[in-house]
């Protein structure tokens, strides 16, 4: 598949400030771990979508809500560093940044605490001032860590002006953004499916019954992430198992937020659904193989490559 001139992706979400340690093990609660290596990189669901789609070779857009904190400028110039239009960004005053406390293991286990600070300063009325980003994008891409009143904002207007969406409903805080026509694609994982749905996915045909009970709620395509099995594809046109590389991973933690980014790109592109999930199953596995979450996120040619030499 190779790089080609296309629309633009609009991306509204989340950027945080991330504090990781890596530990032999996860702890109970309770009890103190010690023996770990600790290291400090920036991510957010938003944020990493937003370069993950950069690196894949796709034109963003970013929209996010940051602090007037030290790491603002930072994140700002990382963003353009990866040729992220950043002009709509909103940095708010007296607010901290987005933050997260990751734990993980050596088998790439991973818990997440977030403090959502600036992000939820991203309000419908700021939405509306950047309506033109949206509905001159050939697709737009968010999340659930903004506030669920944003959300929604942003796909009326999206559906207003026929921008297809890419959706990942994550985390499942609630459900006051429900599943709906509004959400072109929509992308959960086994966990998220079964909030949304109510049905166990721990099989193959598991999977199949919550996908197509989502798409069953008005999505034209449903991409349930099966971690190390892949992903269970239900659309009109192509329902399956797309399997995964086998890797081994180190740090899992943004291997869903890459997911979503990479996918982006390849359906802008006009990438058939099998291959575009197969492009971005390849830079999933790259990217759970290497630890951080934005510093694990792959460029377009490292994904070409090992989506060539890897059965």
């Amino acid at each position: 598949m190779a790089a080609q001139e296309q629309a633009r992706i609009a991306v509204i979400g989340s950027s945080n400030v991330d504090f990781i340690m890596q530990l032999e093990r996860l702890p109970d609660v309770g009890e103190t771990v010690t023996e770990g290596v600790f290291s400090q990189t920036f991510g957010g669901k938003g944020a990493n979508q937003a370069v993950a789609a950069a690196r894949a070779g796709g034109k963003v857009t970013f929209v996010t809500g940051l602090g007037d904190d030290v790491y603002t400028p930072t994140m700002r110039e990382n963003f353009r560093r990866d040729g992220i239009e950043t002009n709509r960004i909103l940095v708010q005053s007296g607010m901290a940044s987005g933050s997260a406390l990751i734990m993980f293991d050596r088998q790439g286990r991973n818990c997440i605490a977030v403090a959502p600070g600036a992000n939820y300063a991203l309000t419908p009325a700021h939405l509306d001032a950047c309506a033109d980003v949206i509905r001159g994008a050939g697709m737009l891409v968010m999340q659930m860590e903004i506030p669920s009143s944003t959300i929604r904002r942003a796909l009326e207007i999206a559906e207003e002006c026929g921008t297809p969406t890419l959706f990942n409903y994550a985390p499942v805080r609630d459900q006051s953004v429900p599943v709906s026509a509004q959400m072109h694609t929509l992308v959960v994982n086994e966990n998220e499916a079964t909030a949304l749905t109510g049905l166990p996915v721990s099989t193959p045909e598991e999977a199949a019954s919550a996908a197509r009970a989502l798409r069953a709620q008005g999505p034209r395509t449903v991409v349930l992430t099966l971690g190390s099995a892949g992903a269970y594809v239900a659309s009109a046109d192509f329902s399956g198992l797309v399997p995964a590389f086998v890797v081994t991973p180190v740090d899992t933690t943004a291997a869903g937020d890459v997911f979503c980014g990479v996918l982006a790109v390849a359906l802008v592109e006009g990438v058939p659904l099998p291959e575009a999930v197969r492009f971005a199953n390849a830079a999933s596995a790259i990217s759970v193989t290497r630890s951080g979450a934005q510093p694990s996120i792959p460029m377009r040619a490292a994904i070409d490559a090992f989506k060539r030499e890897t059965p």
